[in-house]
């Protein structure tokens, strides 16, 4: 007979973010904690967010600011940009790509989560995004669901005047609302960003009607904020038009998934638009599960799980006509390697 406690098998056996269980609070009365790791774990499970140091030397910091100076033109064709930010530096810039893989980010992630997390976006902003308010599971999301976070990371002092990070503390346990929520089909769209302006207008009416209090981040130069999928944020208006406010942001999503883009999917009738992902440490394709099975076809719909595949070495990795940005990620590692 077992000597396992029956509670926390069942819990275990949950695919989902411990932190979402209905087990929780027993999970974390069995785990050894330090003081300071506790009170990552409750804050984040109460609040959505934490903040912390995440010991990134200074010269990182610095060096990150001055690497994509010259990126927020607009026209580059090796990534996106406009005169804001710049997204995925991480491809060609070393200290961008540093940040995205800060050893003690990454410690604080795995704790959180108990899945090995890996940074597969960046984007590097010179002033504050004015963004509205939303949730990133609008834009990423994974299956099991829950596990994508975002880590914020000020490259200079951020406060009320420069355009801070809003955001409502307790918003990652409201429902996941996504575009067919909201009576539309995402999956006809040509465009996966179709219907960005309905759904921001939701949330618009959304967050008053929760009760939920917002508030705005005041954060030092070297400060992190880690916060979850769901928590609903935003960028504050700019009040002095002539500072910057040098951030970068990585996007983290965990292994033994399948990623896909909310936005543009509609489960209830069998159509997601997936995702092929890239580590943002070596650009190597992030190879994709579904409750432990392997996915042989990562980024294409609908997945093929590889056990159920007679010759799974014969199945391309990549469709015949690989997508831009692999080959422009191609490039870059070949380069570096060089």
């Amino acid at each position: 007979m077992s000597n396992q406690d029956p509670l926390l098998s069942e819990a275990q056996a949950l695919a989902m973010p411990w932190l979402d269980s209905p087990f929780f609070a027993a999970m974390l009365e069995k785990m050894e904690l330090d003081t300071e790791s506790m009170r990552l774990v409750r804050d984040f499970s109460q609040n959505g967010y934490v903040i912390f140091d995440p010991k990134i030397p200074n010269a990182w910091l610095d060096a990150a600011r001055e690497e994509v100076r010259d990126c927020y033109d607009g026209i580059s064709s090796a990534f996106y940009s406009d005169d804001k930010r710049v997204q995925d530096a991480w491809v060609f810039r070393d200290h961008v790509r540093k940040i995205a893989n800060a050893p003690r980010v990454l410690e604080v992630l795995e704790m959180l989560y108990r899945r090995k997390p890996f940074p597969f976006q960046t984007l590097n902003f010179r002033r504050g995004s004015e963004q509205k308010t939303h949730s990133d599971m609008a834009y990423f999301d994974s299956i099991p669901h829950g596990y994508m976070c975002g880590v914020w990371v000020a490259l200079e002092d951020v406060d009320e005047t420069n355009g801070p990070l809003h955001y409502y503390p307790g918003s990652q346990k409201l429902p996941t609302f996504n575009i067919h929520n909201l009576g539309l089909v995402a999956s006809s769209a040509a465009d996966p960003l179709h219907n960005v302006a309905r759904y921001e207008q939701f949330v618009e009416a959304l967050m008053p009607a929760t009760g939920l209090q917002r508030q705005e981040l005041r954060i030092e130069k070297g400060q992190a904020l880690i916060w979850a999928a769901n928590l609903y944020h935003g960028g504050c208006p700019i009040v002095d038009r002539g500072r910057t406010r040098h951030t970068q942001v990585t996007h983290y999503y965990f292994d033994g998934c399948l990623y896909y883009t909310p936005l543009a999917s509609d489960p209830g009738i069998g159509r997601i638009m997936p995702r092929k992902i890239y580590h943002a440490a070596d650009g190597s394709i992030v190879p994709q599960y579904y409750n432990g099975k392997l996915i042989a076809n990562p980024g294409e719909w609908p997945p093929r799980l590889a056990d159920e595949i007679e010759e799974v070495a014969a199945s391309p990795a990549l469709p015949e006509q690989p997508k831009r940005k692999f080959e422009l990620l191609r490039r870059a590692f070949a380069a570096l390697r060089a």
